[in-house]
């Protein structure tokens, strides 16, 4: 479906489907686009929140209200993850990661080590990152992090991401749309950064487990060269 935010400005596919829902439930529209974006981090809140500032500067919603609802929908997206991972638990956690290729307990280990070390920073700065920022939650969920604090930090970071971008839409007006563009490639570079991560990963882990394989074949030929003499 395709509507128009203005006469001027026709909008299509997740950004219609948001503008549809702030046209007819307002505020709580824009809240619940958020709160399904925390839920499916394909859906792009760069492209959800500086539209709902521009249809407050359209007067069809208030901006307050539009920074209020958005934050409420991202703590209640980031909420549902978060009780995810506490449901799912550690020990799930560990026995999935052992069944995982080229995934050892200890990776997990560590990663759980960096989370008791850096978590309160990673839940309040992760709300800066796409797709980062909704799946965060989990991890804090599965290291069961108070709820009082993973709920202030996450309403902090969300309550400071929605007002930036619910403002420059806001300001932007019509030209909403450059907001979005510019945090796109923002995203495509955090995309191909998370993409040479996990590669690097892989790659270190093939190359160490080739050379857990060559050893014991070699102490065996050390061996039979040794009882050769």
């Amino acid at each position: 479906m395709i509507i128009a935010a203005t006469s001027e400005v026709p909008v299509g596919g997740v950004a219609g489907w948001a503008a549809d829902l702030m046209e007819k439930l307002g505020g709580p529209g824009a809240g619940l686009a958020i709160a399904l974006e925390n839920l499916f981090p394909p859906l792009p809140s760069e492209v959800i929140l500086p539209l709902a500032g521009f249809t407050a500067s359209q007067g069809r919603m208030d901006v307050v209200a539009a920074v209020a609802w958005t934050t409420a929908g991202s703590v209640a997206g980031a909420l549902a993850l978060y009780l995810l991972g506490a449901l799912f638990g550690r020990d799930r956690l560990i026995a999935v990661a052992a069944r995982l290729p080229l995934v050892k307990i200890a990776d997990v280990e560590r990663t759980e080590a960096w989370f008791v070390r850096h978590g309160t920073k990673a839940v309040f700065f992760g709300r800066f990152v796409p797709v980062f920022r909704s799946l965060i939650s989990i991890p804090a969920g599965v290291e069961r992090m108070r709820l009082p604090v993973f709920l202030a930090l996450t309403t902090a970071g969300s309550l400071i991401w929605n007002t930036a971008f619910i403002a420059a839409g806001y300001a932007l007006g019509a030209r909403w749309h450059e907001v979005s563009d510019l945090v796109g490639l923002y995203s495509k570079v955090i995309a191909v950064a998370v993409a040479v991560v996990v590669l690097g990963f892989i790659g270190l882990r093939l190359s160490r487990s080739a050379r857990e394989r060559q050893q014991p074949e070699q102490r065996q030929e050390a061996r039979q060269r040794q009882e050769a003499r």
